[in-house]
């Protein structure tokens, strides 16, 4: 499953340079499927629906930073461990219960992001 920053962030920035897909954005800041993926043209989310990879979509968190489930693979094929948890230095990286994604799943999700 994906993972989540919780409202415990103290914005100290250290998941952001970590995360290989480029999930995780600083609060208030918008977001994109394409930024540091491969991804070009359409894209689906999680939830089926179609966006352009280079659309900027709100941010999902005002206040603290983030992680986009849709570009969320907890590190599979890239780190034993997600990278952002194993940083943090106040535990909130934790998994999104909301998105529930086996192994497999996650690493399809992987292969379509970096192509």
């Amino acid at each position: 499953m994906a993972l989540k920053i919780t409202e415990e962030c103290i914005n100290c920035g250290a998941c952001e340079p970590e995360c290989p897909n480029n999930a995780i954005y600083e609060g208030g800041v918008e977001w994109a499927i394409a930024d540091g993926t491969s991804v070009k043209g359409p894209y689906t989310l999680l939830d089926g629906t179609v966006v352009d990879a280079e659309q900027r979509n709100p941010p999902i968190s005002v206040d603290t930073y983030y992680i986009v489930p849709h570009k969320c693979t907890e590190c599979k094929g890239f780190h034993e461990e997600p990278q952002c948890a194993a940083v943090c230095p106040v535990d909130c990286c934790v998994p999104d219960e909301l998105y529930r994604e086996s192994e497999e799943e996650l690493l399809a999700k992987k292969e379509r992001l970096h192509l």
